[in-house]
C-alpha cells in the first residue's frame, strides 16, 4: 500500500482523492468486539487490509486479532490506545466501533488526523455532538459512513423509492417497531475488570464509577452512561428508513418532527437495566405521524422483527430485512420485492477511494440519531417536548434544552472543531 499522499488546500475546496482506484484501503479497528469485528471481515471481503486492531481488553485482541489474522493471511498490528492509530499515517480510515459515549471524541480526532471513518450506530450521544461530528467531517474533508447498513440495500432503497413515487397515495402515518427477547442480566456486584483491562480509560467521557460486570461488555448498553437505549441501539435502523422516505417526500430540510412525546419504562425483568425495555414514541409532522414501539419481551414471528410500515390512502408498504409488500386499502397483495444485496462496508471502501459522499453519511446518520435522541429526552422527561427542526433545539424550554449536551470528565471533553 503506497502511503497516503497529502494535498494543501483551501479548507472549503473539494477533498482529492489519497487512495487510488486500483490500491488497497489500509484499515485501524478500534473497538474489537461483536459488530467490530463483523465490519473488519466484511471489509476485508472487499478488499481491504486491517493493519492495526485496538482495543482496551487482552482477550478481545487475541480472540479477534485471530479471527483477522486468519480471513486477511496477516496479522494486524495490536494496540490498546486508540491515539497511536491515529498518529499512523499509513492508514487511510477507521472504523469505530467502541461503546456510543466514545463515539463523538473518537471521530471527531479521526478527521483532524485526516483519517476517513466508519463509525457504528448510533452516531452520538447527544444531538450536540452530531453536530461536532459532521462538522469536523466537512471542515477536514472527511469520509464518514454511519453503520445504518438498511441504506445499502437495494431493496430498501426501492420500498423507499415506491413510497416516494405516490402510488399510496397521501402518507399519514409510517409505524416502525422492535419486537425481541432480552434476557435478565441480574444485579452483579461490584468488582475489579478483567486482567489487563485499564477501566478508566475505557470509562473515558463517562462519569467515575466502580466496575460492574454488567457496565462493561455487551450490557454498557443498558445503561445511559454509554448507550441511547434500544431507541438508539436497534431502533435507529427502522427510524433510518422511515427518515430516508421522510426525507423523499419533504426534503432533508424539513425531515425532523415538532413535537414528540414517549412513555416507557423497565416493564418486562427486574434487573440492572436503566432504559426502557418496552416504549413508545410518538412524532408529530405537519400531516404526518412517526411512531416507534418496543417490544422486549416478545419476539415475532419468526424471531426478531425491526420493521417499518407506511400508511397511504391508496395502500400500505411493510418494509422488513426479508424484503417489502404492498397492500391494497382492502388488505390484498399488490405487489412485492424480496430482500436484495448491498455492502455498506463495500459502499464506504469506494467513497474512500472516489471522495464522494456514502450512503449513511455522517449528516443522514445524525439526523436518524437525532430522532432517537428527542424519543428518548420526551422519555426521560415523562412528558412532551416542542422541537423547532431550524435551531434544533427547544426553545424556550430550558429543562429540555440541558438534555442537548451532557457533561464530561475533565480529561475527556470534547475536542475543539
Amino acid at each position: 500500500m503506497q502511503k497516503r499522499r497529502t494535498f494543501l488546500m483551501a479548507s472549503a475546496a473539494p477533498a482529492l482523492a489519497a487512495v487510488g482506484a486500483n490500491e488497497e484501503v489500509t484499515l485501524a479497528l478500534i473497538g474489537g468486539r461483536n459488530q467490530g469485528c463483523g465490519v473488519a471481515l466484511h471489509s476485508i471481503q472487499q478488499g481491504a487490509v486491517i493493519k492495526t486492531l485496538c482495543d482496551l481488553d487482552p482477550a478481545v485482541l487475541e480472540k479477534t486479532g485471530g479471527i483477522i489474522a486468519q480471513a486477511q493471511r496477516r496479522k494486524p498490528e495490536r494496540e490498546k490506545d486508540f491515539r497511536r492509530v491515529l498518529d499512523d499515517k499509513s492508514i487511510d480510515a477507521v472504523i469505530i466501533a467502541t461503546p456510543d459515549h466514545w463515539h463523538a471524541r473518537q471521530t471527531i480526532l479521526a478527521c483532524q488526523a485526516g483519517k476517513d471513518v466508519y463509525v457504528e450506530k448510533p452516531l452520538s450521544q447527544t444531538i450536540h455532538e452530531g453536530h461536532m461530528m459532521r462538522d469536523a467531517a466537512r471542515k477536514h474533508n472527511r469520509i464518514v459512513q454511519v453503520g445504518t447498513q438498511r441504506r445499502s440495500m437495494e431493496h430498501f432503497r426501492s420500498a423507499v423509492e415506491y413510497v416516494a413515487s405516490g402510488k399510496l397515495g397521501k402518507i399519514c402515518e409510517i409505524r416502525t417497531w422492535v419486537q425481541q427477547l432480552r434476557p435478565n442480566i441480574g444485579r452483579p456486584a461490584d468488582g475489579s475488570p478483567p486482567p489487563g483491562v485499564n477501566y478508566d480509560a475505557w470509562l473515558g467521557p463517562a462519569p467515575q464509577r466502580p466496575f460492574n460486570p454488567n457496565r462493561f461488555h455487551y450490557n454498557w448498553r443498558f445503561f445511559w452512561d454509554y448507550g441511547n437505549a434500544e431507541l438508539g441501539n436497534q431502533g435507529v435502523h427502522i427510524l433510518d428508513v422511515a427518515l430516508w422516505a421522510i426525507q423523499k417526500l419533504r426534503g432533508r430540510d424539513h425531515c425532523l418532527p415538532r413535537r414528540i412525546s414517549s412513555m416507557g419504562g423497565t416493564y418486562w425483568l427486574d434487573d440492572a437495566k436503566e432504559v426502557p425495555d418496552t416504549q413508545i414514541v410518538n412524532y408529530s409532522y405537519d400531516n404526518l405521524l412517526l411512531s416507534f414501539e418496543l417490544r422486549s419481551f416478545l419476539p415475532g414471528v419468526g424471531g426478531t422483527a425491526y420493521n417499518t410500515s407506511f400508511y397511504g390512502t391508496e395502500g400500505s408498504l411493510v418494509a422488513t430485512l426479508a424484503g417489502w409488500e404492498v397492500y391494497s386499502p382492502k388488505g390484498e397483495l399488490v405487489t412485492s420485492a424480496k430482500a436484495s444485496g448491498g455492502s455498506h462496508e463495500r459502499n464506504f471502501l469506494e467513497c474512500v477511494k472516489s471522495r464522494r459522499q456514502p450512503n449513511a453519511d455522517v449528516e443522514i446518520g445524525r439526523l436518524s440519531t437525532t430522532l432517537c435522541h428527542l424519543g428518548n429526552i420526551s422519555c426521560r422527561l415523562g412528558r412532551e417536548v416542542y422541537f423547532n427542526p431550524r435551531t434544533e433545539t427547544f426553545g424556550e424550554d430550558w429543562t429540555a434544552n440541558r438534555w442537548l449536551t451532557k457533561s464530561y470528565r475533565e480529561t475527556y471533553t470534547l475536542p475543539k472543531v
